[in-house]
């Protein structure tokens, strides 16, 4: 692979900042829980508006949620149906996030190690997804079966 004389420099400047982080104990943590809880809101609100397929699980969450009250589905199926909801959002969150790292590393250019990465917190979220499902399933089975 070439590097043009910019990307030699950025890497040896990235690779000075980290350096230095490490050696002088330096990180990235904050210092209060408000700003570490605003943190967390930011990133969430910002994968909101950058991830079509997070607002795509934002919109069966709010639709999952509205079934299960028009429903009155009982407490511990609608706590398994939150429980499913958090953890497809959760795999979701950690997908983006892998993802941006990956990006940010390799600089568009493709490498198997990165595509391994993203693939395989794709399927993460994949497996979050089928799980989810298949709460749904048992979750519209039991209030059929309570109808009948």
């Amino acid at each position: 692979m070439q590097y043009s004389n910019i990307d030699r420099y950025n890497h040896s400047i990235n690779r000075y900042i980290l350096d230095s982080s490490i050696r002088t104990g330096e990180t990235m943590k904050t210092k209060n829980w408000p700003e570490s809880f605003r943190h967390a809101v930011n990133g969430i609100i910002a994968t909101a508006r950058r991830e079509r397929n997070f607002r795509i699980h934002i919109f069966f969450a709010v639709f999952a949620i509205t079934a299960c009250i028009i429903f009155r589905v009982d407490g511990l199926h609608f706590l398994m149906v939150g429980f499913a909801i958090f953890f497809v959002m959760a795999m979701e969150l950690v997908n983006t996030a892998i993802e941006a790292l990956v990006d940010m590393y390799c600089r568009g250019k493709p490498h198997p190690l990165a595509k391994l990465a993203k693939d395989a917190a794709a399927g993460a979220v994949l497996l979050a997804s089928l799980q989810a499902v298949v709460v749904g399933i048992f979750v519209t089975f039991s209030v059929i079966r309570r109808y009948f």
